[in-house]
């Protein structure tokens, strides 16, 4: 009899161990991340609604290292801002920061175009862009009170592992010398974008916080059951990273809110999947009031 309470007791104990570890490899659900300034259409910090209870990183898009000039040309790693400074300035990222203490702002490298044309990821060695980048990142950074960045270049005059080694060594460096505290990346299904991306995830992986993938780069009219297999893949692709799920604002294409979004993310989220929900872009929401953000954000803090 004794000997059977033992083994009962041991089965509990391993039960419970099991529960445990399951919890903790669940992803933490709560963060909701926004881009924000790309389009030049006045939106300020204060405009987006907060709930207290996530997680909040807004994402200034973008810096590329390209001139500022009307005819923009590659810069080898050195860094401009191209977002809206005349709204989004380094006093109301202190002030946004110091009225909200769940908020982080970060800035996303790169995007799709500057100036009209596609933004390339242009180095000319991988040691004199990592230099150039570090050097005037950190400036921009520090002037600006920054917590992170975001990796999103979308076209490319280097290899796979050139990009890789240029950014991960940025990443690893900025995190080294205090700069930075998060990375993330937010790459889409495009197959030369996925080798760049897939290359810095093996090799550097252990230093990406979060994967801002863009899955409303899929056609527009996506169901519910596909986008469960497409996040599926890409947390194949990128295992053991925090997937965020994600929409555009602008409708352009993917899972929209209307056809089954939060559907989609209440069911990863039960899954112990989700690692937070990202929209492209504040000044896309600006003119419909942000309902989809405070919908996102109500969905993540009932998850804690």
């Amino acid at each position: 009899m004794g000997f059977s309470r033992f083994l009962i007791i041991l089965f509990t104990l391993q039960a419970l161990l099991a529960m445990a570890s399951a919890q903790a490899n669940a992803q933490k659900s709560d963060l909701f991340r926004e881009y924000i300034g790309a389009e030049f259409n006045n939106v300020k910090f204060s405009d987006v609604p907060i709930n207290p209870n996530v997680e909040f990183h807004y994402l200034l898009s973008f810096a590329i290292d390209y001139t500022s000039s009307s005819s923009a040309s590659p810069t080898n790693g050195k860094f401009n801002v191209f977002w809206d400074s005349d709204n989004l300035t380094p006093s109301q990222v202190s002030s946004i920061k110091s009225q909200h203490s769940n908020v982080k702002v970060g800035l996303s490298l790169g995007g799709d175009s500057v100036n009209g044309g596609s933004c390339y990821f242009s180095p000319s060695s991988v040691d004199s862009w990592v230099s150039n980048a570090v050097s005037s990142l950190t400036k921009i950074i520090q002037a600006y009170n920054l917590d992170g960045i975001d990796i999103d270049y979308e076209h490319f005059h280097a290899d796979p592992e050139t990009f890789s080694e240029c950014i991960g060594k940025l990443i690893t460096t900025l995190k080294n010398n205090g700069v930075i505290s998060f990375a993330s990346i937010a790459p889409f299904d495009d197959d030369d974008v996925q080798s760049h991306y897939m290359a810095l995830w093996k090799s550097y992986g252990h230093v990406i916080d979060y994967v801002n993938f863009q899955f409303y780069a899929y056609d527009a009219g996506t169901t519910v059951s596909q986008f469960m297999n497409y996040f599926q893949t890409q947390s194949s692709n990128y295992e053991g990273g925090s997937i965020l799920a994600s929409f555009s604002s602008e409708g352009s294409g993917g899972l929209s809110p209307q056809n089954g979004f939060f559907t989609a993310c209440n069911r990863l989220r039960s899954q112990g999947k989700l690692g937070g929900i990202f929209i492209w872009s504040a000044d896309d929401s600006k003119a419909s009031g942000f309902k989809y953000e405070k919908q996102s954000q109500a969905l993540l803090a009932a998850s804690r």
